[in-house]
């Protein structure tokens, strides 16, 4: 917890390479949020990359072993990080297991195709859950690439046991491939993050669109071990004085420009 840390002299970023978040670069959203948290506690600041399999066993030093709705910490081993802060998704699995801060930043999950597809998006209401099963049901027989362990597992949209063909990305953990994936042919459709979108859109100009939302919105936050209120309480009152101080708001416009556009909603009181 915090007086440990303070002790140590050192907080140590658990962060995975994904979308502007955490870039690989040595600079990102939350890379650059959590340099500033821990001036602000006082210790020195060190990232250590994680990838979105092993994280919160780094934070942890326990496996999450999952069983439908029942989550179990199991096994022992080496503790990496102090804070998860790498555009994270708070899912309810995760809650019973972590401590969250408040949301750092917005997201939701949609369908995607790629440009040439048959499939066309859905046009769209002020019902958000009306959307969602329009868009499900677009689907049809049709293949979906999804990610399991990370805000795309099909298992967190009811998309499980629903007989529809899901093809787990295992090439790697990076989220930043989705894309890349459906545009080479891995499967018809695929989910993807809106925060991976933002910057796919422009990537990938024209040769991929959006079917429709497959989630509710979302948001994303850090995450600590239930045993550091203290530290996350430490966290919040860090970020509640950035967004007060319009430090906040210049990280979003420089790694996330087009946010507000696409989350009104979060970002109207600022």
């Amino acid at each position: 917890d915090l007086p440990d840390i303070k002790a140590r002299g050192e907080l140590r970023h658990l962060g995975i390479r994904y979308a502007n978040f955490v870039t690989g670069a040595g600079d990102g959203f939350d890379v650059e949020l959590v340099q500033g948290f821990a001036r602000d506690i006082g210790v020195r600041y060190r990232l250590v990359y994680s990838d979105f399999y092993s994280v919160v066993r780094d934070l942890l030093g326990k496996d999450v072993v999952r069983n439908g709705d029942r989550v179990t910490l199991d096994g022992n081993h080496p503790v990496k990080g102090d804070i998860i802060a790498t555009g994270f998704t708070v899912l309810p699995w995760r809650e019973k297991v972590l401590l969250y801060s408040e949301p750092t930043f917005p997201s939701q999950v949609v369908l995607i195709a790629r440009a040439d597809s048959g499939v066309q998006p859905i046009r769209g209401s002020d019902d958000l859950k009306q959307d969602i099963r329009e868009t499900k049901a677009l689907i049809g027989k049709r293949s979906v690439l999804v990610m399991e362990q990370t805000c795309l597992d099909p298992a967190s949209y009811g998309l499980k046991g629903t007989g529809i063909e899901l093809r787990s990305y295992t090439k790697s953990t990076n989220i930043n491939e989705m894309v890349p994936a459906l545009l080479n042919g891995d499967a018809d459709l695929s989910l993807l993050d809106v925060p991976d979108l933002m910057l796919d859109m422009e990537k990938w100009q024209g040769r991929f669109k959006v079917i429709g939302p497959i989630s509710e919105a979302q948001v994303l936050a850090a995450a600590f071990p239930k045993d550091a209120p203290l530290l996350r309480g430490a966290f919040n009152d860090y970020l509640r004085r950035q967004k007060e101080n319009g430090a906040y708001d210049r990280l979003v416009a420089k790694y996330y420009p087009a946010a507000r556009r696409f989350f009104p909603a979060f970002f109207g009181g600022r």
